[in-house]
């Protein structure tokens, strides 16, 4: 079949032209012709399956024709690099069509967003908690929305969003095209379909979840502690010029990347920590080649697409079977081929054989040659919480005893204990001439410049006086 056959309009052929697309996917053959007639779609799509322009051309081909002005489409996705992708791609795809969109999350600030509601913009693409901040005002209207699109619905549930999915579809017409695409479908989600989908069309629900067959899998074996140092070996090695890597945690992603970055290792990160901006500037200049590797961490990672990623590094042991799905999804995209390596210590073989048995299937151990497996680290990447508990412990008492011999010369010299407090007071609240409590050596906050609001509070209890607005102070001379 191909995009000829689907019934879509001429300019949006000609948008899937220009953006490369010959054939539908899977995915898109089965699924654009009942989403152009308007049935309800439920699908188990894996990522880089071509889901997106599922339901972006399906949405496009229904609001070609209608009055710009008024939001119709709403598509939720679980992260800000998810959200922007899709609203990257419909940029792309609408062409000139005149189709408008926005994406709408957390980590901007929300006077754009707020005007692109305004505006009616086509099509809303957002992430649930923003989307829900919007909707406390008026402004934020989806009263008109024909077509809703709930992305990687299995990650929402991760996440913890599935009752602000459920909020958002109170907030929706009843009467619209709902479309639910998700990797896998735990019985949440199959609630959550039963609930909301009228007679949907299904699709690979009976699948299990699995990895795309152009992904060939291997394990390394490997000490926790010389991870980091085998990955270098593996960069040395690998012919890929673009790697993205899983970490379990925000604090190792830093630390991996910190270790990288030192030894001459282009590399940026990516984690809920960092600001939008960061985030965005790591994802673009690995997508351009200023970066060799990417770290990133589970859920800051929905959302990374990537064409012609060749290799993915998971350089903790997933938890689950699904995120490790998920993360070597991000390679051999749209039927095409790359490799998935994992690194594992003893003490993640449990993890492993797990993901083995949903895949069905035992990963090859492969060993690096000439990689010493038996050197000690000069750092550790991670140090225990055991340990970084004690060295905190440590390093008060050290400052205590330090802060004590002071106050114990300063007594000896005759001279008065400093104004931050003595030792014992430890620097916490102490009582200042007024009766009212200070943090020692910091600034007193209570005092004259407070006595406007004592004023307003007291003129608002005398009536028939003229009363000033509250939280406003008076107007200063020369001002």
């Amino acid at each position: 079949m191909s995009f000829t056959e689907l019934a879509l309009s001429p300019e949006i052929l000609a948008a899937v032209e220009r953006m490369g697309f010959e054939q539908p996917t899977p995915i898109q053959e089965k699924a654009i012709p009942p989403a152009l007639q308007g049935q309800d779609i439920l699908a188990a799509a894996m990522t880089g399956s071509g889901k997106t322009a599922t339901f972006l051309l399906p949405i496009m081909q229904r609001l070609q024709g209608k009055p710009r002005g008024t939001t119709r489409a709403l598509v939720v996705a679980p992260t800000r690099e998810l959200a922007a992708q899709i609203a990257e791609h419909l940029r792309e795809l609408a062409g000139r069509t005149g189709i408008t969109g926005a994406a709408i999350y957390g980590g901007v600030a929300m006077g754009p967003q707020e005007q692109a509601f305004r505006r009616g913009v086509d099509v809303i693409i957002a992430t649930p908690g923003r989307l829900l901040d919007h909707l406390q005002y008026p402004y934020a209207k989806l009263n008109s929305v024909e077509v809703l699109v709930l992305d990687e619905a299995d990650r929402m549930l991760d996440m913890g969003f599935l009752p602000d999915v459920r909020r958002i579809l109170a907030r929706v017409p009843a009467k619209r095209q709902t479309m639910l695409f998700s990797a896998t479908l735990p019985e949440q989600i199959v609630t959550l379909a039963d609930d909301f989908l009228r007679n949907p069309v299904a699709f690979n629900v009976e699948r299990k979840s699995a990895p795309a067959s152009g992904i060939t899998h291997t394990a390394y074996p490997v000490p926790q502690d010389l991870k980091s140092h085998l990955l270098l070996a593996v960069l040395k090695q690998a012919a890929s010029p673009n790697v993205l890597t899983f970490t379990r945690t925000k604090h190792r992603a830093n630390r991996l990347a910190d270790f990288l970055e030192r030894r001459g290792v282009a590399t940026a990160r990516i984690h809920g920590n960092r600001s939008q901006a960061q985030r965005t500037e790591a994802l673009a200049g690995f997508k351009a080649g200023r970066y060799r590797v990417l770290v990133a961490t589970d859920i800051a990672a929905r959302g990374i697409d990537v064409e012609e990623l060749g290799l993915v590094v998971n350089f903790d042991v997933p938890h689950l079977p699904e995120d490790y799905i998920h993360r070597v999804g991000r390679t051999a995209r749209a039927e095409a081929t790359g490799d998935a390596y994992t690194f594992v210590s003893r003490d993640e073989e449990g993890e492993l054989h797990a993901i083995e048995r949903h895949i069905g299937k035992s990963l090859p151990r492969r060993l690096v040659e000439g990689f010493n497996y038996e050197k000690r680290p000069e750092e550790k990447l991670e140090v225990p919480l055991a340990e970084r508990i004690a060295a905190i412990r440590s390093r008060k008492r050290e400052e205590r005893g330090r802060a004590q011999a002071n106050a114990e010369r300063r007594t000896a010299q005759g001279l008065p204990p400093r104004s931050g407090g003595s030792a014992g007071t430890g620097g916490g609240p102490r009582r200042n001439s007024t009766g009212s409590t200070s943090r020692s050596g910091g600034a007193q906050r209570v005092g004259p410049g407070m006595a406007w609001l004592r004023q307003a509070n007291a003129d608002a209890s005398r009536p028939g006086e003229t009363r000033r607005p509250f939280g406003r102070p008076p107007a200063r001379a020369g001002r």
